[in-house]
């Protein structure tokens, strides 16, 4: 396991993680890091007759305005990706509540669908709801999604397991899978006892400061729980896992499994071509995949989501898996060598 000292940098330490390595990287390479706004994670890297603008680590001048304007407004992403013969979750976009309503009907024969938020990221509002759908279901994850933007997407769901590629300069430098924030039974802690010896790991924290985001016992929680008989006081099996989430968002709690080694190089393929149809030097492409060693297809994947301000700390410091110190192709794109 990783300790504390290896992904702190020192001065520093009230960054954002990925901010925080990509500084560390910089001043190994010879550059100067000046901290422009702590609260905005606002960086100038400095040095050999050359001057960077960073923010958030993955902010750049590498990226054209536009790009991120693309990828925040996820009708405008699956309809260019589509486009590009990349696969999308087939789906509908509404602009009024009413509107989106009158579509149950519809919605109710697709089975297992996805209720969302054109702008957010982080898994805002983002409700996955199950067949059979009911009319209060439906009607609760629109208005919620409602309340969090003027547009809002109804999709099919996408069977898989979600997984995330870093592409940076045209290739995808890491791929890791998102696991749901979620706890494992050992047949005498409770769920909530379960939370705390599980959030106890030096690798928990809060505010992306450090490399996994402690489990949270709010209300999502509570209702994800209700759904499978269960709440924080109810002891589960020894080794049943119990998912506290259905976003698999690390934001929330969720595990990160580094899978670059492991997944069929044509989904890495298809991440970069994603990131390429929109114009994104620096991207997040989250993709759902069926089976990670078969080769893709037209059916076996879909790319649900493409991020603009990826995070780079969670392919450094993974829950379980390899460190990709993936903010030297950050640093390579912007020339600093």
């Amino acid at each position: 396991m990783q300790t504390h000292d290896e992904w702190i940098t020192g001065g520093y330490e009230d960054l954002e993680l990925s901010t925080q390595l990509l500084a560390k990287a910089a001043l190994r390479r010879g550059y100067s890091v000046e901290v422009l706004d702590r609260g905005a994670n606002f960086i100038r890297v400095s040095g050999k007759d050359r001057i960077e603008y960073v923010r958030q680590a993955t902010r750049t001048r590498a990226d054209s305005y536009i790009s991120p304007l693309v990828m925040e407004n996820k009708k405008v992403t699956k309809l260019i990706l589509a486009e590009s013969g990349i696969r999308v979750p087939e789906g509908r976009d509404y602009a009024k509540l009413e509107t989106m309503l009158r579509d149950f009907p519809f919605w109710q024969r697709q089975g297992k669908i996805v209720v969302k938020p054109n702008t957010t990221n982080f898994g805002v509002a983002v409700s996955i709801l199950d067949s059979p759908l009911t009319l209060d279901d439906f009607t609760r994850a629109c208005k919620s999604a409602f309340d969090e933007d003027e547009s809002v997407l109804a999709e099919e769901f996408i069977e898989g397991k979600e997984y995330r590629f870093l592409v940076i300069d045209g290739i995808t430098r890491a791929a890791l899978h998102r696991v749901p924030a979620n706890v494992t039974g050992d047949g005498a802690s409770s769920v909530g006892e379960l939370i705390e010896f599980k959030n106890a790991d030096p690798r928990r924290g809060e505010r992306y400061r450090s490399p996994l985001e402690k489990i949270r016992t709010g209300a999502e929680e509570e209702l994800c729980l209700r759904a499978q008989g269960l709440d924080f006081d109810s002891v589960i099996g020894p080794g049943t896992t119990v998912y506290l989430r259905q976003n698999s968002n690390i934001s929330t709690g969720g595990d990160s499994i580094d899978f670059t080694d492991l997944i069929h190089p044509g989904y890495g393929d298809i991440a970069s071509a994603s990131a390429a149809a929109v114009g994104a030097k620096i991207c997040g492409v989250d993709m759902m995949i069926a089976d990670t060693e078969a080769e893709p297809d037209e059916r076996n994947y879909a790319i649900i989501e493409l991020n603009f301000n990826p995070a780079l700390h969670i392919h450094d410091f993974p829950f379980s898996g390899k460190n990709r110190a993936v903010e030297k192709y950050v640093l390579d794109a912007l020339e600093l060598r």
